[in-house]
């Protein structure tokens, strides 16, 4: 690559003809100390204003990123670097980036200019896609790094350093150029009285080099809890590779399984408890004392959900997508949405997978009797109880004990059934999500089409809206 002035070549990026993940919008508005305001078209602007497309530019030393594309494609390790960050006209120095994803980062490929390794290793199976990579399209070069999923962490290496509040925002990859379905996704996942993610539409430019439309969304953190829950607790991420069986009473045989990611370091103790119980439980004591160990109702409610948006890639998909929050009061856990750029068919055309989640490796084949992603990947309530949590069995082989035993259940499985019939009526009979929707398509076409065409934006759209029919 070559000096932090320099500008870099966008290939275009090309997606499938299926939709994906938009942009909720964002801005600024108060500064941390030490923040520099400059001219910004989106200058004034919330952070999280739907109403508007931002701006974001990265700089950093291209040694710096080289070394940590290197480090990524020997073995897989994502690495901090230093990056001064502009978010509409407000400056940041010295915050954290880092690579963000694990499938999207498939068919990674060193700049020209690096002597890395060619490519990741999880592309000598399969290759990316651009614009923020994942499988079935085209492969993804850290020669565009506007391209690439990013974790931005303004309070990295400065305490305190925050934008309106926020340290930490993921820009997410996607397979459609508008990306449109994820944003509308989160959106009327909030409709649906779950908590779910914040997103904003920007343009992103690094190191002076060409504009392009991205996603950006919230990283479920403290404050994100704190927005979204009563009462203090812990947030726990499912890791891709992970599952939900139970290992014992050993910490530390989680360590690869699920991240704490908020709350009280290194307690593991209420989500060892709450695996031990799906895993462990008999069928009738499973049906009985669920409710003490997890909200139904929400469970219940989210997995609909899934299926209303035909999303593939969920808790019990090929990424392991989910958090689990605790309540240290009520000590019930609460199962979160993560990543739904697979919404509304984004897994059609290009068919590229998840920016946030990963798939295993051998994990690429849908094994016999997956469900078929024309017909939204339909749910089939499984018979029998309990057992590993790791079994095969959904998109990519994975399956889920707590989802498997929960639709096994005659009571629970009807919960989730009503919930399908509500959220349809409330989400889309009633116009909500075709409002949400043309909201966000009409700022993009106001804002944006000198990075995405009308005709794009009015295409991805349309595909979009016949899913609410």
């Amino acid at each position: 690559m070559s000096g932090p002035g320099s500008s870099y070549t966008l290939s275009r990026r090309r997606f499938g003809a299926a939709l994906a993940g938009a942009l909720g919008l964002a801005a600024l508005g108060g500064c941390a100390a030490g923040a520099t305001k400059t001219s910004s078209g989106s200058a004034n602007a919330t952070i999280f204003d739907s109403g508007v497309v931002h701006d974001i530019v990265l700089k950093f030393d291209d040694s710096a990123y080289d070394t940590m594309i290197a480090s990524y494609l020997d073995n897989e390790t994502k690495d901090w670097i230093e990056t001064a960050v502009t978010i509409d006209g407000v400056s940041y120095e010295k915050a954290g980036l880092r690579l963000k994803g694990n499938s999207s980062l498939r068919g990674l490929t060193a700049s020209s200019s690096s002597s890395a390794s060619t490519s990741s290793s999880a592309a000598a199976t399969t290759t990316g896609r651009q614009g923020g990579g994942g499988m079935g399209g085209n492969s993804i070069s850290a020669d565009n790094p506007e391209d690439l999923p990013w974790l931005v962490r303004l309070d990295k290496y400065v305490d305190g350093q925050a934008h309106q509040g926020y340290t930490e925002f993921v820009v997410r990859s996607n397979n459609s150029e508008s990306a449109l379905n994820e944003a509308v996704a989160l959106e009327l996942l909030g409709s649906a009285g779950l908590a779910t993610e914040k997103s904003f539409s920007t343009r992103l430019s690094v190191n002076g080099g060409t504009e392009v439309l991205r996603l950006v969304v919230e990283n479920p953190g403290d404050k994100w809890m704190a927005d979204n829950f009563d009462g203090s607790g812990i947030l726990y991420k499912a890791e891709s590779n992970g599952d939900y069986s139970y290992r014992g009473d050993d910490a530390a045989k989680y360590d690869d399984v699920f991240d704490q990611e908020s709350g009280d370091k290194d307690d593991f103790t209420p989500l060892i408890a709450f695996l031990k119980f799906i895993n462990e439980s008999d069928d009738a004591t499973f049906g009985s004392d669920l409710g003490k160990y997890l909200d139904v109702d929400a469970f219940a409610k989210y997995l609909a959900f899934q299926e209303l948006v035909q999303n593939s890639d969920d808790i019990d998909g090929p990424g392991n997508n989910s958090y689990l929050r605790y309540t240290a009061d009520t000590k019930i856990m609460t199962v979160v949405n993560w990543d739904l750029n697979l919404a509304f068919g984004g897994m059609g055309g290009g068919g590229g997978m998840p920016g946030g989640g990963g798939m295993p490796a051998g994990g690429g084949a849908a094994p016999s009797g997956a469900p078929d992603q024309n017909d939204g990947g339909q749910r089939q309530a499984p018979t029998g109880g309990g057992g590993k949590g790791n079994g095969g069995g959904g998109f990519g082989g994975r399956s889920n004990i707590l989802v498997t035993r929960f639709q096994a259940n005659t009571t629970f499985a009807a919960a989730y059934t009503k919930a399908q019939t509500d959220l349809k009526a409330s989400l889309y009979t009633s116009g909500t999500a075709k409002t949400i929707l043309d909201k966000r398509a009409a700022v993009l076409t106001a804002q944006a089409t000198d990075l995405v065409s009308a005709d794009t934006i009015t295409s991805e759209s349309e595909k979009i809206a016949t899913i609410f029919a």
